[in-house]
């Protein structure tokens, strides 16, 4: 029994849904059969098939009916079929023209569009999608041969242009600095290898073209010409005359499952009704209802009815993608903003009406409200500062979403100006309406928007908020770049607005985004006293992830303010911690966490921590961040290094992750040329050891990496000034046990450096007991010298500690290692942060080493030099702290989120 139409029409269109592959086995006759209506090839009905059709048709009409069957089958099939718009325009389908293209055209119209991807990825230098396209544009053209067809042009002067560009492509990476990745190159290699076999396979074809491309085109087209096969003919319209659309005039606009929908301005509030019952129902077409929405607001003329209408058109286009990881498409997020905007600008010149999240009058929403009826301000239920946050939030996933190298990321990223336009207008109408809690949410996120930014960018954001905020003409203000004269100063403005809240989320985060707008601008003093007096490293660990990865992101930030303005020991104690973790992109959201030793992450955790990855444009430079670290760390251990003499000390290092790498590039046995900036500065730091300090500075400075710093030149200068400095220091540890006396001029001219400067710099090792030394004047034997004169010199004293002695040091300190062993096992039972004892700063001053300036990191100086010295050292509270607050950094910082 032959099949109905009803399951025959499941099977009709198997051949549009045929693969590639499948398609370059196809046979001229296949081709053929393909152009041949498939009307033709419909078998015809039998009883059966007439009684699944209606049962309840005479045999006497069951020959008209399949007849008229029949013809709106055909109807049918010519029509398009893609989906039916909201207002019914898959209706009015039959009075369009019904396109019929042959296989040819479609083969013709997929070899350029491969032709259109091949030149965007060219563009950006993608040549793993180029090699994908070319492969796909060969099997068409193959298929066009196995067909008798002839080569088009476009696949010619697509390999010619490939040729062209693969060449300077491998010319520009010859000479570039920064050679090409792995990836790229290993596809740029293939792909010179696929093109270079089709050149010789197409050989007359290319040097046809290349002699006259106009002529070999002309050919081309001669050739499809000639073998271009009859075309059917496309259905004729009948034109639609003027009593015909006056009759369509009368028609309501029906709209999916029947619902008919009348957009007047009288009608505004019912049809708003229906589509807020729809709403969240299953098979709720969701374009069908941002459709009737902006219908609506077109015809809508009261306020009430506009801010109504906005409030539901932003609420439906923010409920579009129903996934959690997909974010709106930037069409849809632009006409999103512009909808704030204007709600924005209808409540801000309508005072009577006001939009909150609270109301607790009940009243109908199909009835029109005004103050006249409302006997006073007309209360709607909304809220604008949730659709704010989304819309910050939505834009932000975008940005996560696009690929951050790409051209594309660039156009998305100047959608920015519009968002904080638009929290800059949200923030200026919650002053006149004087709503606390989303005016403090509006600056939290203006300043999330600036505090990151260069000065120039956020005088770029400024001015163009400005002609916004004047539009709205209200009667308060708010703080302006042009107000406030400086970003700090606008910066410090807003924050400290958020300071006076509630909200303590709001001021955690706040006062973080000060401390990194600090020391962004290498205001190092005022943001470290800022991050101690807020004892933010006690709690942060409570916190939520974006707090805590915030928290790192300042921290890191301010090691780097300390780095670029010479505090060497700073940076390396702000930086310390996070980089003995191993996990620093993670830590900054940076980069998704490395799975190894067995763990596992589950599908989602997987998707928590995609979401709370920060966009690119405010990624920290790992690499700079890593280059600053170790050459901070070279400053503070080389020296200490050289300090110690028994092997039990020097295994106690200040900084494990230096450490690891200087040792590891000790055991190697040939060591090249410096290539990654860890092994310039491993041979930077062998060479400081070794004495070759001038080797050592030109080491350092020869990191590429240093051209990332804002201030690169007088970066420069301070690393070298720094190795001169520690590269004095390093001599005088390692060589004192040889020397009775150094004369302070050769020190001086060895070094490149003024007598007065050694003289400082040595009398603060003294000072501190780091050298047993003293400064005296000698008769200069010299030859020339006069009489009388004399030299300025270093006096080394050597004192030798007993046996006894050295087991008393040793004992001390295994005794004040249980004493903090204890005081930390008492603080975790209970519950305390040191606070009892001092604070952050106490417990600072107990760690050993911290920072290499601590007690415990000069105890094994001492007892390697000869003791403590006549000042007996710093004893007391007052002797440490008077080091300086910054020596002291790692103790505020021992909670930081991990």
């Amino acid at each position: 029994m032959a099949e109905s139409r009803f399951f025959r029409a499941a099977g009709d269109t198997d051949t549009e849904s045929e693969s590639e592959e499948e398609e370059l086995l196809l046979s001229d006759e296949e081709e053929e059969e393909e152009e041949v209506p498939e009307q033709a090839a419909k078998p015809k009905l039998t009883g059966m098939a007439r009684f699944l059709r209606g049962a309840g048709s005479s045999g006497s009409s069951s020959s008209s009916s399949e007849s008229e069957e029949e013809s709106s089958d055909e109807d049918d099939d010519e029509k398009p079929k893609g989906r039916r718009g909201a207002f019914g325009e898959g209706e009015s389908s039959d009075e369009e023209k019904t396109v019929v293209k042959s296989a040819r055209d479609k083969r013709v119209e997929e070899m350029e569009a491969c032709g259109k991807s091949i030149d965007n990825a060219l563009k950006v230098g993608d040549w793993n999608s180029v090699g994908n396209e070319f492969d796909k544009l060969g099997r068409l053209v193959e298929r066009q041969r196995n067909l008798q067809e002839p080569v088009p042009t476009l696949y010619v002067r697509q390999m010619v242009n490939l040729d062209k560009s693969i060449a300077n492509a491998a010319a520009k990476d010859k000479d570039a600095k920064k050679k090409m990745n792995a990836a790229a190159s290993r596809a740029l290699a293939t792909l010179k290898q696929k093109v270079k076999r089709s050149l010789k396979d197409n050989e007359e074809d290319i040097k046809a073209f290349n002699e006259d491309a106009d002529a070999f085109e002309a050919k081309y087209q001669a050739a499809v010409a000639a073998s271009a096969p009859a075309v059917k003919p496309t259905k004729v319209v009948k034109p639609v005359t003027g009593e015909e659309e006056g009759e369509d005039e009368n028609f309501t606009t029906v709209g999916k499952a029947g619902k008919a929908y009348n957009f007047t301005a009288s009608s505004v509030l019912k049809n708003l009704a229906a589509v807020h019952e729809s709403r969240g129902r299953k098979n709720t077409d969701r374009v069908e209802n941002i459709n009737i929405l902006q219908k609506l607001l077109e015809v809508a003329e009261t306020p009430y009815s506009r801010i109504s209408v906005l409030l539901a058109l932003i609420a439906a286009r923010f409920d579009y993608n129903t996934a959690v990881s997909a974010f709106m498409p930037v069409e849809m997020w632009l006409s999103t903003q512009k909808n704030v905007d204007e709600l924005i600008s209808v409540v801000a010149s309508n005072p009577d009406y006001v939009v909150q999240e609270v109301v607790t009058v009940e009243y109908d929403p199909l009835e029109e409200r005004t103050p006249l009826t409302e006997n006073g301000p007309v209360l709607i239920r909304g809220s604008i500062i949730s659709s704010l946050d989304r819309l910050d939030e939505e834009f932000t996933k975008s940005l996560q979403n696009i690929d951050p190298h790409g051209t594309e990321y660039v156009d998305r990223l100047k959608h920015s100006m519009g968002l904080y336009k638009t929290i800059c207008c949200a923030q200026l109408y919650f002053v006149s309406k004087n709503h606390s809690d989303a005016i403090a949410r509006a600056i939290m996120r203006r300043v999330e928007q600036i505090y990151s930014k260069p000065d120039a960018v956020v005088q770029a954001l400024e001015n163009g908020a400005a002609p916004a905020l004047a539009d709205l003409k209200l009667s308060v203000t708010i703080p302006t770049l042009a107000a406030c004269e400086s970003t700090q100063n606008l910066v410090h403005t807003l924050c400290v607005k958020l300071y006076n809240t509630d909200n303590s989320f709001l001021r955690t985060r706040a006062i973080l985004c000060h401390i990194y707008h600090y020391a962004f601008h290498n205001e190092f003093y005022t943001a470290r006293d800022m991050l101690f007096m807020s004892r933010l490293g006690d709690s942060i660990h409570n916190a939520d992830v974006g707090t805590q990865v915030l928290y790192n992101r300042a921290v890191v930030q301010l090691g780097l303010c300390a780095f670029r303005i010479g505090l060497i020991k700073e940076a390396h104690s702000a930086l310390h911690d996070i980089f003995a973790t191993q996990r620093v992109k993670e830590l900054l959201a940076q980069g998704m966490h490395q799975q190894k030793y067995g763990s596992t992450m589950t599908a989602e955790q997987e998707r928590a921590e995609r979401a709370r990855q920060l966009p690119f444009h405010l990624h920290i430079n790992t690499e700079l961040l890593e280059a600053a670290f170790l050459v901070s760390s070279m400053l503070v251990e080389i020296p200490l290094l050289a300090s110690i003499d028994n092997e039990e000390a020097k295994r106690k290092a200040v900084s494990k992750p230096f450490r690891r790498l200087l040792d590891f590039a000790d055991r190697q046995v040939f060591t090249g040329p410096p290539e990654s900036t860890r092994d310039h500065i491993m041979q930077a730091s062998k060479a400081l050891q070794d004495g070759q300090w001038e080797k050592a500075r030109d080491l350092i400075l020869g990191i590429k990496i240093w051209s990332l710093m804002p201030e690169e030149k007088s970066v420069k200068e301070m690393l070298g000034r720094r190795i001169q400095e520690e590269g004095l220091r390093t001599y005088l540890f390692t060589n004192s046990a040889y020397y009775t006396t150094l004369s302070i001029p050769l020190l001086a001219a060895t070094f490149s450096l003024t007598p007065k400067a050694v003289t400082s710099i040595i009398s603060r090792m003294i000072w501190s007991d780091e050298l047993s030394a003293s400064l005296d004047y000698v008769p200069s034997t010299f030859d020339g010298a006069s009489a009388g004169e004399k030299l300025p010199v270093v006096i080394f004293h050597r004192v030798e500690l007993t046996r006894l002695q050295q087991l008393a040091q040793t004992l001390a300190d295994k005794v004040n290692t249980l004493v903090e062993n204890n005081e930390k096992a008492l603080d975790a039972k209970l519950g305390g942060s040191g606070d009892a004892r001092g604070g952050t700063w106490a417990e600072g001053e107990r760690k050993p080493g911290g920072g290499g300036e601590g007690e415990g990191g000069r105890r094994t100086e001492r007892a390697s030099r000869g003791g403590r010295g006549g000042r007996g050292g710093l004893s007391g509270r007052g002797g440490r702290f008077s080091q300086g607050l910054g020596n002291r950094m790692d103790g505020a910082s021992t909670r930081r989120a991990q």
